[in-house]
Formats: structure tokens, sequence, C-alpha cells
């Protein structure tokens, strides 16, 4: 009897893990929505292991209770992150996802709007419980009932947060924005213009308002300020690429939260830091830099950005007195 009692018992956690796996891709979209980290959805689904593969009863339904379990943590998560990012050194941006693992045919438009740097910063403008509420309902497409029961709310105050949350999206959402094709065209028009150096022809893939944004969070080489203007982001975005390249430094063009980016990396391969661009009526608006270490080791080894930053220094200063000692020489 033992025998068959410890069969029994292997095959129904077995069993367990199989759903479970095959609900984990849905769970860290969820989760990373809700965080906009890709460290913290990924602790957030592994707790929700742990309390599913403890519960005292097998749920009725596995995926509703998973999403509910996913979706509370990610919101305790959530409210205490709100304190860390509000003592954050310099801009917070979301932790770059260069692939979504969770696919749904039906739902695939709201599901790539909704993970793009854009999005992520605006569900930053909503509470936590708003925040849970558009993702489960405006993502992903669960009914009220299901809402209501994930964050423990009744379904008459899950659809007055729904509304709120929904009018606060759209008030921020750019009206023209561009379709896929469009972007990826641009995007590659937008890399080419900036490895050969072309200032003038990457000026004029920038909006006049465009913006250049950098999150190191004080641990690595960013801007101090946003800058704006197509003329002085041109110009710093050449120079920069060009002083890369005296340390071997490179970069290729990646899909960086559902839309184009690029990750650039050391001679070594290491990873320096991730760009994500906004495209928007067919020009560049927004370019985000993101450099924090802690954001960027999900992706693979992460270079030291201040030792670089200083490598780049010194090969400038012996270039300037190479053509000191040597005028004339190219």
């Amino acid at each position: 009897m033992s025998g068959a009692s410890g069969s029994a018992g292997a095959a129904a956690e077995a069993g367990e893990v199989r759903v479970f796996e095959g609900l984990r891709p849905l769970l860290f979209s969820i989760a990373y929505r809700i965080l906009g980290s890709v460290g913290e959805a990924e602790d957030a689904v592994q707790e929700t292991w742990l309390r599913y593969a403890t519960a005292p009863n097998p749920p009725v339904s596995p995926k509703a209770f998973l999403s509910a379990t996913v979706t509370r943590i990610s919101i305790d998560v959530l409210r205490s992150a709100r304190v860390r990012r509000e003592q954050y050194v310099g801009d917070w941006l979301p932790e770059p996802l260069l692939a979504d693992p969770y696919e749904d045919p039906e739902r695939a438009a709201e599901l790539a709007d909704s993970v793009s740097m854009a999005a992520l910063l605006l569900l930053e403008r909503l509470s936590p419980l708003e925040r849970a509420v558009f993702v489960l309902r405006e993502v992903f497409g669960f009914g009220f009932p299901e809402v209501a029961e994930a964050v423990d709310r009744s379904e008459a105050a899950c659809r007055q947060l729904a509304v709120r949350a929904r009018r606060h999206m759209a008030a921020g959402q750019a009206r023209f924005e561009a379709d896929r094709v469009e972007r990826e065209e641009l995007a590659a028009r937008f890399f080419d213009a900036l490895q050969a150096g072309e200032v003038d022809g990457l000026r004029a893939l920038l909006s006049a308002d465009v913006q250049l944004v950098g999150d190191g969070g004080g641990k690595a080489p960013a801007l101090s300020r946003t800058l704006v203007g197509a003329e002085p982001v041109a110009r710093l975005l050449t120079s920069y690429i060009g002083r890369l390249s005296l340390v071997d430094a490179s970069f290729e063009a990646r899909e960086v939260n559902g839309g184009p980016g690029a990750v650039f990396r050391d001679r070594d391969g290491r990873v320096l830091f991730i760009w994500a661009l906004d495209v928007v009526d067919g020009q560049v608006r927004t370019v985000r830099a993101i450099t924090n270490p802690d954001k960027l080791d999900h992706v693979g080894p992460v270079a030291d950005g201040w030792k670089v930053a200083a490598e780049v220094q010194e090969r400038q200063r012996a270039e300037r007195r190479r053509q000191r000692e040597e005028p004339g020489k190219p």
C-alpha cells in the first residue's frame, strides 16, 4: 500500500509541476507588467509556486488560483517598491525585457503594447490596485469575477478601478504610434546612421522634441538629466558611439519590450547597456538607455561601466597626445 501511495503522490506532484510550468509564462507576464522588473517578477512567480505546492487542497481552477496568487504577491511587492523608487538615484526606468514568454494570438496587440517602456511608465502613474486590475482585465482579458477574486475587491469596485485606469492610460498614450513594420524600418535607418556617424541622417529621424533618458541608478555612467532636442541628441549619440569604438564595444539591434532597441556589449561580450526606442508618427520620440547593472544581469554577464568609461577617457587622452606629437598625421 505504501508503495502505491507513494507512487500516487509522486504522480500528483508531477502533475502539479506540469500545470504550473504550463502557466509560468502567463504568470511571469502578469507579474512583470505589474512590477516593471524582471527580477521581482521572477521572485513573485517562484513564491506563487511555493504557495501552490503547499496548498492543503488542489484548487478547482489552477489558472485562476495561480493568477490570483501572483497578482496579490505582485501588488504587495509593488507597494514596497514604490518607496524604493522614490529614493532612486536619477531617472527610474523599467528593467528591459528582450522576449515576453507569454503568447496569445487573440491578444497579441494588447500584449505588445502593454509591455512597451512607454506603457510601463504610464502604469507607474496608477495605484497598485488600478495597475493590477488594468493588467488583468485590459491586457489579459480576465473577466471581472476573476479580477475581483485576484485583488480581493467587489466586482463593482473593480469596474470603477478599471475605468479610472483606462482614463489615466488613455490620457498619456501617443496618438500616432507607428505600426510594427514602420518601427522596424525606421529603427534600421536609425542604427545605420548611428553606426556611420551621420549626424544629419540621424537628426532627420528624430522628432523635434526627442528625449534621451538614462537610468544608471548611481551604479553606472548615465545622463545626469534628460536631454531634449533633435540636434543635441543626434550629436551626443553619434559622438558616444565614436567613443565606444575606441574600446571595441559593439551593439546589436534587438527587440526590447516589444519595440526597437539594441544591446551594447564590451569587447568581451559583456552587456554594457540597453537602449529602447519609442517610435511615434514616423520619428523616434524617445531613446531610453538602461545602464544600471542590476537591471541588466538577466540578459547576461554585465560589464563594469565605470571601468569602460575610464578606458575610453584614457584612449582619448592618448589620441590627443599622439596628435600633438605627430601633427599632420591622420
